[in-house]
């Protein structure tokens, strides 16, 4: 066994896997139907507009604006109706002055109209339309291009593609789109002491927790993990397991990343690339490692669940999301009090996984290994590195999962 070297400070870890992360710039082409939250490699310009054409806003009447000028209840203008328009029909016949045409909504307006009454302030009978409300040229009437105009730029490189962006889309007849490729991420457990689920566990084991968490976080955020079986605690087997792993984007490993006597990640990385850290000032997560090797970033996060799982929260997640090309996460904090007085880390920045009951926040961590710490949370508060102690009742911010 060996001690840590000097713990680098969160804030120089962040700035130092952020300077070694680069986006994806590989592209493919998807059908729209498979695109929802994935990045645009392209501009989208309009190749025609939305509306195509103008088109009734409301159900009603297409009219001349000013035959219905000065019309009341008590003074209606009366219309001959000469036809009827559904969505979807071609006019065959204008509309003349004195005359109105029924009209649905989203149908197209036909000549010699510029508004449409609504069919609330009409009332028909034997050919005969009485306007009981005057409108204005262009009332109710969605026009030409209003939405969308040809040659515009609709949708920019770079915009995460939502329900309302998929619309759009939709609104050109686009089927397809280019998109940034998502990163593939590698996810290696190691130990002996770790079990594959759905296998049957030996006295001594424990299942694989690891693999299942940060899997779900990386395909939360835009990535693809891709599970590796579970490595001994053997160099030549990680050494295989790394060089394997490489062909993909980012490599997480857990376990292995401390200073006992078989935790063997530092030196081989040591041995294939270059290690920018190892030993962070957090709690939990001390024993990070992330290191560069044949040009991929690899992290060796510790194996005990709960400080895998927060620092995958903290560095593989941010990490994900700029190699997908997707902006960071938008954050949600709410404020609290604590339920309970809280010693602080000294030395290390805390990350105090807490439950939310009312403006309550209840910590729950039990010990780095116990899984239930994250799974029981809410979120967690940040106690800084100087601070000996968190009174009860002391306001703090509550950084939600």
């Amino acid at each position: 066994m060996r001690p840590f070297g000097a713990l680098l400070p969160f804030e120089e870890a962040k700035k130092v896997v952020e300077a070694n992360t680069k986006p994806i710039t590989r592209v493919e082409a998807i059908n729209i139907e498979d695109s929802l939250e994935r990045v645009l490699a392209e501009d989208i310009i309009a190749a025609m507009s939305t509306p195509p054409f103008d088109r009734a806003a409301m159900d009603g009447y297409a009219v001349k604006a000013k035959d219905t000028f000065d019309s009341s209840r008590l003074n209606p203008k009366v219309l001959n109706l000469v036809g009827e328009l559904r969505a979807g029909d071609t006019p065959q016949r204008g509309v003349k002055t004195g005359e109105c045409i029924q009209i649905a909504t989203g149908a197209m307006m036909p000549k010699g109209a510029d508004a449409v009454v609504m069919v609330e302030d009409t009332e028909s009978e034997n050919g005969k339309t009485k306007v009981f409300k005057s409108v204005y040229p262009r009332a109710n009437v969605a026009q030409e291009g209003e939405d969308i105009k040809e040659g515009k730029l609709i949708l920019g490189c770079g915009s995460v593609l939502t329900p309302g962006k998929i619309g759009v889309l939709a609104s050109q007849g686009i089927s397809q789109v280019r998109v940034y490729e998502k990163p593939n991420v590698a996810i290696i457990p190691t130990g002996e002491e770790v079990c594959e689920v759905g296998k049957r566990i030996k006295r001594g084991q424990v299942y694989d927790i690891n693999s299942h968490t940060v899997s779900s976080v990386v395909r939360a955020n835009g990535g693809v993990p891709i599970k590796f079986r579970i490595a001994g605690d053997d160099p030549d087997e990680i050494k295989a397991a790394i060089t394997e792993a490489l062909k993909s984007d980012l490599v997480v490993i857990s376990g292995g990343s401390s200073v006992g006597a078989r935790d063997l990640l530092f030196d081989t990385f040591q041995n294939l690339g270059e290690v920018l850290f190892h030993g962070i000032q957090v709690k939990p997560g001390k024993p990070t490692i992330f290191a560069i090797i044949q040009g991929k970033p690899v992290f060796g996060m510790p194996g005990y669940p709960t400080s895998c799982l927060m620092n995958t929260y903290l560095f593989i997640l941010p990490t994900i999301r700029k190699m997908a090309n997707l902006p960071p996460r938008r954050e949600e904090d709410i404020e609290a009090r604590l339920s309970e007085r809280v010693p602080g880390s000294v030395g290390r920045r805390q990350f105090l996984p807490v439950k939310l009951e009312g403006n309550n926040a209840i910590p729950v961590f039990k010990e780095s290994g116990a899984i239930t710490t994250i799974a029981d949370a809410d979120g967690y508060i940040e106690i800084a590195q100087n601070i000996d102690l968190l009174e009860k009742g002391e306001p703090v911010t509550v950084r939600l999962f």
